[in-house]
């Protein structure tokens, strides 16, 4: 098992179900965030709700993100 720090984990090849999976928690993020910033007065259920999509968006992005497809990385590195 190799070591990675969070940096090479960030940089290392993503597969592809995560890289779709991260664009849909970017969007929840951005949903939730424009409900959150709405310049009109919002029942507060739908408030909340778009507290939870923006952290839930942000948090799916940042699993994604980090998940590392091994075998194109074992790969790369071997070609180096």
């Amino acid at each position: 098992m190799n070591d990675m720090n969070i940096v090479k984990r960030a940089k290392a090849p993503t597969p592809r179900f995560f890289k779709v999976l991260r664009t849909i928690g970017l969007v929840l993020a951005g949903v939730g965030g424009s409900i959150i910033a709405a310049p009109v007065e919002l029942p507060l259920l739908l408030a909340s709700l778009g507290g939870y999509m923006a952290v839930a968006g942000g948090v799916i992005s940042a699993v994604s993100q980090i998940t590392v497809d091994d075998a194109r990385e074992a790969s790369e590195e071997e070609e180096i």
